[in-house]
């Protein structure tokens, strides 16, 4: 055994010898007579990447990596042999016929391999300036021939080119991995990739658990990633055929060095190379916030990180649990103010500027209509809601939800529209509301109250500040202000992110405006611009305000 790696050794230096002048030729080339040893390396034609082994951070394990060469802070983009480091600099990378890759151990062990399920008769190994690194017959450059490359085995970063998703035929799954730590590349405890379960969909996850989810593809961007937009820096698609679904992006300006990457706190980066400062900066994350995190506020919560709290019920729900939900835990989500019981009259009501929910369970068609989807979801008892799969021209396709929609978002600019299930009940009120509330100028005729303008209320309460809060409730807060005239008030600002208390609002203003009592705090006006539902009382720091107010809040 000692005579066989004695002559193993002996036959690797001599190789290795051999190898240097040939390498020298062929930078980003090597062939079935070279080996890559632990003090060479190959770079790509164009100078953009370099192939060779290296120690992450404090380690003094090897391994087999690329990285940009042009970038003075190491960057590695790909590693090899992520769960078998290499523990002295022993090891050799070498292409051996029909036509694979081999990394060995000073002991003459493999470590690491490529696959391939076809063979050549003079295969090459070649570092492109893309940072693919592809094994291919010497002949034949065309990448649909490719025997295998780097892009198809993505570690923790995403390039330029590669493709993030799944190849429906082989079952190809391309998806980024994070390392344990900064010191050890093996995969840690977060992926990122393309869900196939419904209609597609980038999630984040650890294993078992799904930290966050892009939303699934409009046409435009993904539903729930407002950061994703055109930009001068890349430029971003996604496909999704019979054969394939991925995502992808391109440079727009190749003097640009710009990555994705997953760091091994599960946080997606895209970081942008700045030669001035000579570092990277993160030109956007993934989650953004906190509303990112997957279902935050759980079943039928809408969360708006712009409000407090961030969560709240969609519109015709309430809390499952109030008291765990006044205590800000949100888990349990919400559920129908009034329950479905599959009679002929329900409908949808319809919920704009949101991140569409989970896709896992749902049904797709791309070319039904917007009426024809809704009608196909109406005769299933089963069908949650629905929303066009395409909001280009107008909206095209079906995207049907069963099951509880979980890890909605509001968004004040962009979103879209879903139209979830209804009892029956619930659709004659919304009716009668739709009928009394078209524009802000009727509204303002039902209520017959002075109407104070919003600039005037953030002026009052200093913009809303956290020091003139009052209190807090399942329809919103309360705030103290001030007036121009001195006059100190209290308002009741109904929840935007919900859109929860529009009857309730109404409700309280025609009861309140007709019965005056001197045991009853006065109702002195309301808001009601743009989307704010808000009611304006004399201020009266005794039993009467904390009561009367508080009680509608809490109720």
């Amino acid at each position: 055994m000692g005579t066989s790696n004695e002559g193993f050794t002996i036959l690797l230096f001599l190789s290795s010898l051999f190898s240097v002048s040939l390498i020298s030729e062929a930078a980003d080339t090597i062939t079935t007579v070279q080996f890559i040893t632990e003090n060479e390396t190959i770079v790509s034609a164009g100078g953009g990447f370099e192939l060779g082994f290296f120690s992450p951070g404090s380690s003094k394990n090897r391994y087999l990596g690329m990285w940009y060469q042009k970038i003075t802070t190491r960057t590695v983009v790909w590693v090899a042999n992520r769960e078998t480091p290499i523990t002295d600099a022993s090891g050799v990378l070498k292409v051996v016929d029909p036509g694979i890759l081999v990394l060995y151990n000073g002991s003459g062990n493999i470590v690491w391999s490529s696959n391939t399920s076809r063979s050549v008769h003079n295969p090459v190994a070649q570092l492109l300036e893309s940072g693919n690194f592809v094994l291919r017959n010497a002949n034949d450059d065309n990448p649909e021939n490719f025997l295998w490359q780097s892009f198809d085995y993505p570690s923790d970063t995403l390039l330029p080119g590669m493709k993030l998703g799944k190849n429906l035929l082989v079952g190809l799954d391309r998806h980024l991995s994070s390392w344990k730590s900064e010191d050890d590349p093996a995969q840690g405890d977060y992926t990122f990739g393309m869900n196939t379960h419904g209609y597609p969909q980038l999630i984040t996850d650890n294993v078992t658990t799904v930290m966050y989810r892009t939303g699934p593809w409009n046409g435009l961007s993904f539903s729930g990633t407002q950061n994703l937009k055109h930009n001068p820096i890349y430029e971003f698609y996604f496909v999704f055929n019979r054969e394939e679904v991925y995502y992808g992006y391109e440079l727009l300006n190749h003097s640009v060095v710009s990555r994705l990457v997953l760091n091994p706190n599960g946080i997606l980066y895209r970081r942008t190379w700045v030669h001035r400062k000579q570092d990277w900066i993160i030109y956007n994350t993934s989650p953004a916030d906190t509303c990112d995190n997957y279902g935050s506020c759980g079943a039928y919560g809408s969360c708006d990180i712009g409000n407090s709290p961030m969560c709240g019920c969609l519109d015709k729900f309430v809390p499952r649990y109030p008291k765990d939900w006044d205590m800000g835990d949100w888990s349990n989500g919400c559920m129908r103010r009034t329950p479905l019981a599959c009679h002929e009259g329900e409908g949808f009501q319809k919920y704009s500027r949101v991140k569409l929910p989970d896709t896992q369970k749902s049904w797709f068609n791309e070319t039904m209509t917007l009426e024809e989807c809704g009608k196909m979801c109406s005769e299933n008892c089963s069908c949650m809601a629905y929303a066009n799969l395409d909001i280009r021209g107008g909206g095209t396709g079906c995207l049907l939800w069963f099951g509880d929609l979980i890890d909605i978002r509001e968004f004040h600019t962009g979103g879209q529209d879903i139209f979830v299930r209804m009892a029956a009940s619930e659709l004659v009120l919304l009716e009668l509301n739709s009928r009394r509330n078209n524009t802000d100028e009727s509204q303002r005729e039902d209520l017959q109250l002075p109407v104070l303008e919003l600039t005037t209320i953030e002026k009052a309460t200093d913009n809303f500040s956290i020091n003139n809060k009052l209190g807090q409730g399942g329809f919103g807060p309360v705030y103290k202000g001030r007036l121009e005239d001195g006059q100190e008030i209290a308002i009741k600002r109904l929840s935007r992110i919900s859109r929860q208390g529009i009857d309730e609002f109404k409700n309280e203003v025609i009861c309140i405006a007709k019965l005056q009592h001197r045991n009853l705090v006065k109702l002195l006006g309301c808001c009601t611009q743009g989307e704010e539902r808000m009611l304006i009382y004399e201020f009266m720091p005794n039993k009467s305000l904390d009561s009367f107010i508080f009680g509608l809040a809490l109720s």
